[in-house]
Order: C-alpha cells, then structure tokens, then sequence
C-alpha cells in the first residue's frame, strides 16, 4: 500500500476531528487548521516528487484487490491537483484566522474546512465512480454548512439554490453510476476502460455518457449550467468564497477529464464536439457576466465561470498540447482565483464596500497592496510573463496545431474582453479618488490602525497568504518550465491511460517513458 495516498486523505480528516474536539476559542481552532493544512502540504509535495519520479501509483483499501476494492490512484494530474488544493488551503486557512469570527468558528468553521479539503482530495485520489460520488456527497455537505454559517438572510437564499441545484447533479450522477454498474458489473475507472465500448446496446452507452456530462457539468459550472454559482458566491465570508472559487468548480472539471478520457473513450468524437462548444460559450459567457457587473464579488464570480471555458478546451480538442494547456491553465487559475478574492476580502476592510461606486483611493494609500492586486489582475488576463500569458500562448499553440482558427479568434476575444472588468476594478477602485459625500470628505482608507496593535497584526496576517500566494505566481510566471513539463506528462498519462491501467490493475507503477502518446 502506497502510504502517501491514505496520508493525503486522512490528514485533513483526522484534522477536522481535532478541530472539532480540541478546546478552544478562534485562535486556537484555527492554529490547528492551519498545521493540518501544513502537514497536508507536506504530504502532498512528497505525493507529487514521487508520482513526478516514478510515474502512477496506486493503493487497495482493506485487502482487496482491484476491480473489487477501494482503490485510490495517483497519476500526475491528480498529484498536482492535491498539491494545489494543499496550497491553497494552508493560504486560505491562514486567512480566515483574522477573516472569520468567533461566532463562525464555534459554528465548526474548521471542521467543516477541513471535511471540505478531505473531500476534495478524496475525488482527486478516487479510482472508481461510486466513491467519487461519495466525496462529491462529502464536499456538498461540509460547503452548505459553511454557507449558512452566521446564518445571515442573504447567506440562506444563496444556499438554497446553491444546494438545490446541487441536488438535482447528484440524482443524475447517482442515476448515472447505477446505469453503468447495471450495464459494466463494475465501477473501478480502470476496470471500466474499454469494457463498455464492448458492450451490445451502444445507444444506452450515449445515453449514460449524456448524464456524467449534465452531472459533472453542473459542478463545473458550464453553460448553461452556471446560475447558481454567481447567485451564491457573493454572500459568502471572503475565506470560504476563495476556497469555493478556487477548488470546487475544479473538481468538475477534473471529473469530466477523467471520465471522459478513461472511460468513455468509444464517445470521444460526439463528446468532442459538444464539449468543445459548451467550452467557448462558457468562456464568453462568464466573461459577458463580469462586464456587466459592478459589485468585485459578482465580477470574479462570473471570472470563475468564465475560467472553466478555458479549462475545458483541452478536452474538446483533445491533443497532448490542448490537454496540457488546459492542465496548465487550472493550476494557476486555481491560484489566481484564490488570491483575488482574499483581495477582495482586504479591499472590503479597507474601504468597507465591494461595491465600486463607492471605493476608490487605495493606490495613493497602499501602493504596495494596489500593485499585488494589478498582477493578478495582469495574470489572470494573461499579460507577458506572469503565468495566465503561458496558459493562454499554450492554449493558442493547440488551436493553431488543429487548425481551429475560430476558437483561436474566440480566445482571443476572451482574453480582451478579460480586461475591461479586471482593469475597471483598478482604476475605480484604486486609482480614482476616494468618494466623497454631500457634506464632507470621505477619508481615504488605511491600511493599519496605529491606535490598535491587534487590528495592524490582523490587517499583516490577512495580507501575508496574499503576499505568498502573489510569489508563487510570479514564480510560475518567470520561471514556468517546470509545470510546463508536469503538464506535458499529466496530459501524456490522462491520454495515454496504459500506465494508469497497469498501476491499478497490474503489478507495479509503469515507468514515465510509457505514459508518452
């Protein structure tokens, strides 16, 4: 048994639990958030060195062998995710210990964390398609309850349709999963490729691949299945809005990959097509949204839904060069949407709104934080050399390596209309000046209260995640050869599925030579 797969999933597990039963207030709940979150990382880094080093490994729960146990796998895609999902939520868990009050803490606010992380890796590491239901069912209860955490009004509407929605994804995966179990015998992902494709009655094979595409689609948040993100998103506390809009759509998107390139390959012409289609519109769509907004909340929520087109052109497309561009594009859009909206979380403190009209004046008092915010902004549009230009030069690169000059003009339209919102966000609430009312000036905002030490401690604490998460960034911006070639092998081994297969079902981890198309 592969000891770092079981120590990624029961890291933040057993860290919920000490959480919940350690005693305490906010600071202490939440320090122990924080090193289960560092341990995870830890985990997480070795899990990745390993998978980089030797290819897929594997792990059976409970001594049964593959097709009949609990099988957890870890190919480089899923590596990396867990490792993404360990950095942010050591960023955000740091964040939230100024971020979250002590009401929301005594309400389970780390636990609940924590059983969110759990089930996030829990659906990177899963090799078969009932479990993965189960840690979607893991993730959909631990978010509804940090959604009506505080139970403010507003906070109960977006969970009602963050969940009703929700539901109906998950009677159609359930429903999905027992079709294919009912026509296949079996749900262990490896055990499943190919054998479908086997099977007499092709027509009810589409009919299935129809319902994981709703289901999964759903939980990515694609057109025109996106509502429900942007009517939740906005009413959550800053912390659990970043950890939501960096991980959780993610989880769909790595579902749909998964799925539709390890088990439902016989579909891949039909669901190419349509994949490719939704992709764009997505794409367009969350951009159209954050133009026609003008609170920041709503304008990066619809940049979520608009993130997700870009991350599922490399399955549309299909390449080892489109896979790795969208690859690529979801390890630092996970980062990039983390850190934006801690920013908006510090935006609020400082000028007490999210509402543009009424913020302006931050550039002339924190220069510094103005400019951590310009580059992510410039990052996520995708300006030379922060990290979202090599996304998106990759992305063109597969389009022109296919020919597919209108989804290269698409992109490219994408990515200019990209700017209009990020950059209106700057200059209205930045580099304007700050508003004033009738009868007085407005004071302009500050960054630390001399008068109050634990309010400039609280103000540092929130901005170091910030300060990190903007370095990592910038890191992969300047020096971006080595995810370019973590990518290059994760869209090797998603579309060359034999090393996968072996690993699993075999004798041993199939040398990375073998994972190349």
């Amino acid at each position: 048994m592969n000891g770092l797969l079981v120590a990624c999933l029961l890291t933040p597990m057993m860290t919920a639990i000490l959480a919940f039963l350690w005693p305490g207030g906010r600071v202490i709940k939440g320090a122990v958030s924080v090193c289960g979150t560092v341990l995870l990382s830890v985990f997480a880094a070795l899990l990745l060195r390993q998978v980089w080093t030797d290819g897929p490994v594997s792990a059976q729960m409970g001594g049964w062998e593959a097709p009949m146990g609990i099988t957890l796998v870890a190919d480089h895609l899923s590596a990396m995710l867990v490792m993404v999902t360990a950095i942010v939520g050591l960023a955000v868990s740091f964040f939230a210990l100024t971020d979250i009050d002590e009401a929301r803490a005594k309400g389970g606010f780390d636990t609940f964390f924590q059983i969110l992380l759990t089930g996030i890796v829990g659906a990177f590491l899963t090799g078969d398609l009932f479990n993965l239901y189960v840690w979607f069912e893991v993730m959909l209860i631990s978010s509804f309850a940090l959604i009506v955490l505080g139970g403010d009004k507003v906070q109960l509407d977006g969970a009602v349709k963050y969940v009703a929605i929700n539901l109906v994804s998950t009677v159609l995966l359930l429903t999905a999963i027992g079709l294919v179990y009912g026509m296949a015998g079996t749900l262990n992902m490896a055990d499943l490729n190919g054998s479908l494709a086997e099977l007499p009655d092709q027509s009810l094979v589409t009919v299935v691949s129809v319902l994981f595409l709703i289901a999964f689609g759903i939980k990515a948040a694609v057109f025109p299945l996106y509502f429900w993100l942007p009517a939740s998103y906005h009413t959550l506390p800053i912390s659990i809005a970043a950890v939501f809009a960096a991980l959780m759509t993610k989880v769909g998107v790595y579902a749909l990959i998964r799925t539709f390139t390890l088990i439902f390959t016989p579909e891949s012409d039909m669901i190419a097509t349509v994949v490719l289609v939704v992709a764009l519109l997505t794409m367009l769509t969350g951009i159209l949204g954050a133009i026609s907004h003008t609170n920041i909340r709503r304008i990066l929520s619809y940049h979520v839904i608009g993130s997700i087109g870009f991350m599922l052109l490399g399955l549309g497309l299909g390449s080892p060069l489109a896979m790795a561009a969208s690859i690529f594009y979801m390890m630092q859009g996970i980062l990039v949407k983390a850190l934006l909206f801690m920013i908006v979380g510090v935006i609020e403190k400082r000028g007490n709104s999210s509402e543009l009209s009424e913020l302006g004046g931050l550039y002339r008092s924190h220069p510094g934080f103005s400019i951590l915010y310009l580059l992510a902004a410039l990052a996520l549009i995708g300006i030379p050399p922060l990290s979202g230009f090599w996304a998106k030069l990759m992305v063109l690169e597969a389009g022109i390596e296919h020919q597919a000059w209108w989804v290269i003009a698409l992109v490219l339209l994408a990515s200019l209309l990209t700017f209009i919102p990020l950059m209106r966000i700057w200059f209205e609430a930045f580099w304007k000046a700050a508003p004033r009312s009738d009868d007085a000036p407005v004071k302009e905002p500050e960054l630390s209260n001399a008068a109050s030490g634990s309010a400039a401690r609280s103000e540092s604490m929130q901005l170091a995640p910030v300060v990190a998460l903007s370095a990592v960034l910038l890191l992969i911006g300047l020096a971006p050869a080595s995810l370019i070639s973590l990518t290059d092998q994760a869209a090797a081994g998603v579309l060359n599925v034999d090393a996968y297969l072996q690993v699993v079902l075999g004798s041993g981890a199939a040398p990375i030579e073998e994972m190349k198309p």
